[in-house]
């Protein structure tokens, strides 16, 4: 199951004209029965909502995040949890005077209607407070600056041990865009403001509750999973092909085999990837048989070479939403190790079971834990391997009915149609041709088997430090003199070395037009860094320049420079 909370705002979403119908209540009341936590995210203040909504209907929720994101409210123990700071008194008693009707206080918002908005925004600058103003439609609500739905139900979720991965949001007005964003999936439901149904994954036929109604039935029904085509914006980037185009991991569902010779580059690849799905906040666990992965830095080690670490250990870790774990299980012994792992991923599927999560778990050195010759008793339905990367040298060494299983092989070495036939081998099926060709470092073959696609090359995205080194080398370093450009123009009359880019867009900057475009109508300088450089999305970049229009030189090398500083100067998170 994808999504194990549900986030409704609560007036013009759950609520028309202030009431929850008996019909939106049972529909809520149907969702929560199969396990899924439900948050209302709403700008009312908590004391407003319980004069307003009967008990059994607010105890069908979770938490209830109030004051547009300021107070988290638990219905069952009626705690109350302030997140920020209590409004100025200098504020409200401003406000008073300069006649603002309606004014209401909470423990941090304060509420009034439009257009009091100019009176509001003129007495925060006079006063000089750190404030924001947020409309809901007819609403405008004073918040401290960073406060919103959003930060409130992170804050919500942390408190029982959800991740925002995991949860579908509604709303309807403008105060909603912060929450929609911060969800897995954004829904609005059709009364909303138009600005929000632009950004909705989906927008319900039916308003307020009707559309609640609509929405929670197709949880029930398939956990939208007819939706997956349209959240494609959370895809892993895995590299780019050979027309630098990206080439995505989808971020829930997929089972993926690494596999190849070693030395051949895996350990990079799985290093670039774990380090994005901890960029975007996905949990992982990585299952490490051989104590390879001791300095993640992005990770709990558990365990070493003298001692395994206790279920309860894992647990305890990855209970934490943004905790990732590795599981070092160096010191089990080799033949103990399906056994152990057959009751750690166990442990695991309680977990994700219970929250979702961890997303992605990632087994290094898979035929050690699933051998060829074990038979995976807690691996036999498909749902157990939904988002999981696994690690091996030879594919026909993994037990076989995990290897039905598999999505995608990413097939990284210098023989990947080998590695491709290993695995076809050990199920006995036909696999693709297409993939006999000869990895270079980075490189890796992509077959969707799942998709029924023909093998695909791939430039894969390294780990950010080699991606550092990568930078540093070819801007400033000193590639090999055949591996250098060479300014000569039509004629062949100079003879300007350029030893990496930094030097290349100095020399192109100081050589006149005629040989600039010489080189540049030939597409040498594309060749070049196809040949030299080898990274295709920056080849991609300077061909379009060399195929487009003509344009004066100088324009020409404006554009040219600020593709390769975009790439090669800009800072890490960008490239």
């Amino acid at each position: 199951m994808r999504y194990h909370a549900l986030a409704c705002d609560f007036d013009g979403t759950l609520a028309h004209d202030g009431r929850i119908s008996d019909e939106t209540a049972d529909a809520v009341a149907r969702l929560r029965k199969t396990g899924r936590r439900l948050v209302m995210v709403t700008g009312r203040q908590v004391e407003d909502l319980l004069a307003i909504v009967a008990a059994p209907v607010l105890e069908l929720f979770d938490l209830i995040v109030a004051e547009n994101g300021a107070v988290v409210y638990v219905p069952a123990t009626r705690a109350t949890r302030t997140l920020a700071e209590p409004p100025a008194p200098e504020l409200v008693q401003t406000l008073r005077r300069r006649k603002v009707e309606p004014l209401s206080v909470g423990r941090v918002i304060v509420a009034t209607e439009r257009p009091h908005e100019v009176t509001a925004l003129e007495v925060i600058q006079k006063l000089g407070l750190e404030l924001q103003v947020i409309f809901n439609k007819g609403s405008v609500m004073l918040l401290p600056s960073g406060v919103n739905k959003a930060t409130g139900l992170a804050a919500a979720l942390e408190q029982i041990g959800m991740s925002m991965h995991n949860v579908v949001a509604v709303g309807d007005a403008e105060n909603d865009h912060a929450l929609l964003a911060s969800a897995e999936c954004a829904v609005a439901v059709a009364n909303s403001v138009p600005t929000l149904k632009q950004r909705a994954d989906l927008v319900t036929t039916g308003a307020n509750g009707a559309g609640v109604r609509e929405l929670c039935d197709r949880l029930i029904a398939n956990d939208l999973r007819d939706l997956a085509a349209a959240l494609e914006r959370h895809d892993i980037p895995l590299g780019t092909d050979a027309g630098g185009h990206q080439v995505r991991l989808p971020a829930y569902g997929a089972v993926v085999l690494v596999a190849g010779s070693s030395g051949g580059g895996k350990s990079t690849f799985a290093a670039g990837l774990i380090e994005r799905l901890g960029e975007r906040h996905y949990q992982h666990c990585i299952i490490d048989p051989e104590g390879d992965y001791t300095e993640d830095r992005g990770a709990v080690v558990l365990g070493d070479a003298e001692h395994a670490p206790s279920l309860s250990e894992i647990t305890e870790i990855l209970e934490k939403p943004r905790q990732n774990a590795v599981v070092n299980l160096l010191a089990v012994p080799l033949e103990e190790r399906p056994r152990t792992f057959e009751g750690l991923f166990a442990r695991l599927q309680e977990i994700r079971a219970r929250h979702g999560r961890p997303h992605w778990i990632i087994i290094d050195e898979v035929h050690h834990l699933l051998p060829a010759g074990w038979d995976p008793g807690v691996l036999r339905r498909r749902d157990d391997l939904m988002g999981l990367v696994m690690i091996t040298v030879h594919p026909h060494h993994v037990a076989p009915p995990v290897l039905a299983a598999v999505d995608a092989i990413i097939a990284i070495g210098a023989a990947p149609a080998d590695t491709i036939h290993s695995f076809g081998e050990a199920l006995g099926e036909p696999v693709p041709a297409g993939a006999g060709v000869e990895l270079q470092s980075g490189e890796a073959i992509v077959w969707w088997r799942s998709r029924r696609q023909p093998p695909l090359w791939m430039r894969s995205i390294p780990p950010e430090e080699e991606r550092r080194r990568h930078r540093r080398k070819y801007m400033d370093g000193e590639l090999e003199p055949d591996h250098s450009f060479y300014f000569r123009g039509a004629e062949g009359k100079l003879n300007l070395r350029a030893q990496n880019l930094s030097l290349f867009l100095q020399l192109g900057d100081g050589v006149d037009d005629a040989t600039w475009r010489y080189h540049l109508k030939r597409g040498d300088y594309s060749r070049w860094l196809r040949d030299a450089v080898k990274d295709p999305a920056l080849v991609s970049a300077i061909e379009a320049i060399e195929r487009g229009p003509d344009t004066p030189a100088g324009e020409a090398r404006r554009r040219v420079r600020a593709a390769i500083e975009h790439l090669y100067t800009a800072p890490s998170e960008q490239v």
